[in-house]
């Protein structure tokens, strides 16, 4: 099922300022969150469907590429699932209503046993994938190793000498909120902040693990694997969430962002979905005509080269090209035709070619109306 446009499930203009998406999240989140719609499946889509839209769209750089590339640039794939879950959308509420988590802990005492790890977030890993056109024609999977913080594996991320050395924590009772009865012009509101002795994770630790120090993570090399759609191109920036450095004492994960490059390939360049192929003839192939095999992304084909055929003509195969990787249709290929000039000639291959140049079929036709090169390239691309 195709993902709807994220400016759409806000309600707000492409160019909308940060302040109107930021506001039109609230009236969104509001109407579908899941203390207001309790068991409704469909409410709780469209609730982390928001929050999807929010995360991208309130991100400078996530917002530009997605402006750009759709949904293939903000994720590994351009039908991708949404990798957030329920406890990471609702940290989204501490930017949106403030430490209180969500609007209905401050005012109706929702979920209230909710206990949520305040570590800090790891950073993200920044790597580049070079790629071949064959690559992106088809998409890949590729297999790299990174170096990163790693949960630690002693501790399992918690930063405890062990189980004895995590305690419940008196402040909270474990339960990471603290709340406070307030009195308004309103009458009697009660509010509710993340606890401050444990920063929310409702737990103390008395003694620290020694591998990690009380960090909860470790240096180690990872092998990840990365899943590249097709038809991607370079300077395009993928993520996988989760895949970067772990969080300070089980905190989330930062994301692992790969920033396609392309190989230059031996045969072909790119131009958008086209590929483009150079094909030298000699002058006795052009003028007489021939059968010729040139290579594509898929194999080599042939084609026939018609008598007379000029430098500069263009020969397109259809749709061996590349995919795009946010709308549908696949380019081609097309052949450019270069005319092979030899530069050292025998005494009798001179001779030869000096009764040609006096012949009058050999010399140039300048008012043929023949088209020049680009007019015949703004037909082929038009």
């Amino acid at each position: 099922m195709a993902k709807r446009d994220f400016y759409e499930i806000l309600g707000v203009e492409k160019g909308a300022e940060k302040s109107a998406i930021k506001k039109a999240y609230r009236k969104v989140a509001m109407k579908y969150h899941p203390d207001k719609n309790p068991g409704d499946k469909e409410a709780e889509e469209k609730f982390k469907e928001a929050a999807e839209a929010y995360e991208i769209l309130s991100d400078d750089d996530k917002r530009a590429r997605y402006d750009r590339f759709g949904h293939a640039g903000v994720g590994g794939n351009a039908g991708g699932g949404f990798n957030m879950n329920m406890e990471d959308i609702f940290s989204q509420f501490g930017d949106i209503f403030g430490d209180a988590g969500s609007p209905f802990e401050s005012f109706f005492g929702g979920r209230t046993t909710r206990s949520r790890s305040r570590g800090q977030k790891g950073s993200n890993i920044r790597i580049k994938m070079p790629l071949t056109l064959e690559d992106i024609q088809n998409g890949v999977t590729k297999k790299v190793k990174v170096k990163k913080k790693s949960t630690c594996t002693s501790c399992n991320g918690s930063g405890a000498k062990d189980t004895t050395s995590v305690k419940q924590c008196g402040t909270c009772n474990g339960g990471g909120y603290v709340r406070e009865i307030k009195s308004t012009f309103l009458g009697q509101m009660q509010t509710t902040s993340v606890c401050p002795a444990c920063s929310g994770s409702g737990k103390m630790i008395t003694a620290s693990c020694k591998s990690c120090k009380g960090e909860g993570r470790q240096a180690s090399d990872t092998e990840i694997e990365i899943e590249i759609p097709a038809g991607v191109e370079a300077g395009m920036q993928l993520s996988k969430r989760g895949s970067g450095n772990a969080g300070r004492q089980g905190g989330p994960a930062g994301d692992l962002l790969i920033v396609i490059e392309e190989k230059e390939h031996e045969s072909f360049t790119r131009d958008g979905q086209n590929v483009i192929f150079d094909l030298f003839l000699n002058f006795a192939d052009a003028a007489l005509g021939t059968k010729v095999e040139v290579p594509t992304l898929n194999g080599a084909v042939k084609i026939k080269v018609p008598p007379g055929t000029p430098a500069g003509k263009i020969f397109r195969l259809k749709e061996k090209g590349l995919p795009s990787v946010h709308t549908y249709g696949i380019g081609d290929q097309l052949i450019n035709v270069n005319i092979w000039t030899p530069k050292n000639l025998s005494s009798e291959e001179k001779e030869m070619l000096e009764r040609m140049r006096e012949m009058e079929n050999f010399k140039p036709q300048v008012n043929s109306g023949e088209k020049g090169f680009f007019e015949r390239m703004k037909d082929y691309f038009a």
